[in-house]
């Protein structure tokens, strides 16, 4: 078997193996296998399947040619001039449209729908009343409430005005009349006594009995008993009188403040309870999904359960707003940041092109697969009124535009125990391997970011009388 046939029959063999990700348009990277190619470091955004016809071409692009001798006009056909050309980088992926947010609407206890005023698709704004629950035992609880609030309000300004004057005088007048009662019995008690002396007098003279001096002296002791009562009299009417005049305790008035608190805050506590039974929209949005009709049992949880069922742990989902989320391989991060063009096509859209910002990179990657991605989400600036939340979107990220660079065939990279690189002519016209390091790949041609220089010639073909055996040795 000669060095061609060998060359052919090698070439014969698979050419490349794709190391499989989750997303169908992330970034390849391929494994040549020929006799001196191993695998490609690196390559950048480019769809599985048109990678692979390209490489697949080595068979006949790469097609090593045995000759006699090199000349001028050999090195013309067996090498090509390595050009520069200004490159656009597209990172491809595939993402998914998603609400910006998303909140499930529940109750904060469990009770029965009462109203529900949106339907699937409303568009409600922040603070609107989405949904009402039974609440009549809290609206009888908030009328006792009000009620002792007044009486304790009602209390509490009682004590601060202090006495009215109208009080204060008739209490003025009872002391008045006390004092008068008081000097009548003084002047009683005073005329009594006199009375008792002369017929104390008239008695031992004769002139009177001993029965009507008795009587007498009763008369006093009758008049001093009503003098000491109308002396308490006028003790107490002063002392209610000094009461009026004096105001209020300072501990009464505090007390009145401190129960006037209390009653409030137990009236708060039943609005509370009765403004829960009214759900609002949390902000500006759009009715997903609708979990509960009324009359259900709803429980104060978040998670979605099928309105069909008896109880329902929310009522309706809303969402605000439209992204894109993707995930890049951890190899293209690089090429991403916050701000970057993304040009978006749904599937329900072929013929159209979307566009969006990357609105952030998730600082931590995950793990699918075995393979590292990181979670992209981009804000869409047209579209949002097409696109809808759940299409399946391809995405690219326009990384750097119109970047002067040199690049080369595909075909011509060939791999040296897991090193890149490609094939020149030394000083003696023998084929050589030139380790380079790769950059992009876009369509059938590969960037170069190091290791050769424009204007140089790489060899497409094997010089005369030289072969893989040959190369592999060397």
């Amino acid at each position: 078997m000669d060095d061609r046939q060998q060359i052919q029959l090698e070439n014969s063999k698979p050419a490349i193996t794709p190391t499989l990700f989750p997303k169908k348009k992330f970034k390849s990277i391929m494994a040549i296998h020929l006799p001196l190619i191993g695998k490609i470091r690196r390559t950048t955004p480019l769809a599985v399947s048109v990678l692979a016809i390209g490489l697949i071409g080595v068979g006949a692009g790469v097609y090593w040619t045995t000759r006699d001798r090199v000349n001028a006009a050999d090195i013309g056909e067996l090498t090509l001039p390595v050009k520069t050309q200004a490159l656009t980088i597209r990172i491809e992926a595939s993402g998914v449209v998603e609400p910006i947010q998303t909140v499930n609407l529940s109750p904060r206890t469990s009770d029965i729908l009462a109203e529900l005023y949106v339907e699937q698709g409303d568009q409600v704004s922040q603070g609107q009343v989405i949904a009402r629950m039974k609440g009549d035992d809290i609206e009888a609880e908030l009328t006792q409430a009000r009620a002792r609030v007044a009486q304790a309000k009602a209390r509490l300004t009682r004590l601060r005005n202090g006495n009215r004057a109208e009080d204060i005088s008739q209490s003025q007048a009872r002391v008045t009349q006390a004092e008068a009662r008081l000097a009548d019995a003084e002047a009683r008690l005073a005329l009594a006594a006199e009375r008792v002396e002369r017929n104390r007098f008239l008695t031992g003279q004769g002139a009177l009995s001993r029965d009507e001096l008795d009587a007498a002296i009763r008369e006093v002791e009758s008049a001093r008993a009503d003098l000491e009562l109308d002396r308490a009299s006028l003790t107490e009417a002063q002392h209610n009188l000094s009461l009026l005049q004096r105001g209020n305790r300072v501990e009464d008035i505090t007390e009145a403040e401190a129960n006037l608190q209390e009653m409030i805050g137990l009236l708060q506590a039943v609005e509370v309870r009765l403004e829960d039974t009214y759900i609002r929209a949390p902000f500006d949005g759009v009715i997903n999904q609708k979990f509960a009709t009324e009359g259900a049992f709803v429980t104060p949880t978040t998670s979605a359960s099928d309105a069909s069922s008896a109880s329902s742990s929310a009522i309706v989902e809303i969402a605000r707003g439209l992204e894109v989320v993707a995930e890049v391989p951890e190899v293209d991060i690089g090429e991403i940041s916050v701000g970057q063009r993304v040009d978006i096509v749904a599937d329900a859209y072929p013929d159209k092109i979307f566009e969006g910002r990357v609105r952030l990179v998730a600082p931590e990657a995950i793990l699918q697969q075995n393979v590292t991605l990181f979670q992209i989400r981009v804000e869409l600036t047209t579209g949002d009124d097409l696109l809808k939340s759940g299409m399946n979107v391809d995405v690219e990220f326009i990384a750097e535009q119109s970047r002067e660079t040199i690049v080369v065939p595909t075909v011509v990279i060939v791999t040296r125990n897991g090193e890149p690189g490609v094939l020149t002519l030394d000083d003696n016209q023998k084929a050589q391997f030139r380790p380079v390091t790769l950059g992009s790949v876009m369509g059938d041609q590969m960037e170069i970011l190091d290791g050769i220089e424009a204007g140089e010639r790489i060899l497409i073909n094997l010089p005369p009388g030289q072969t893989l055996q040959d190369l592999n040795k060397s």
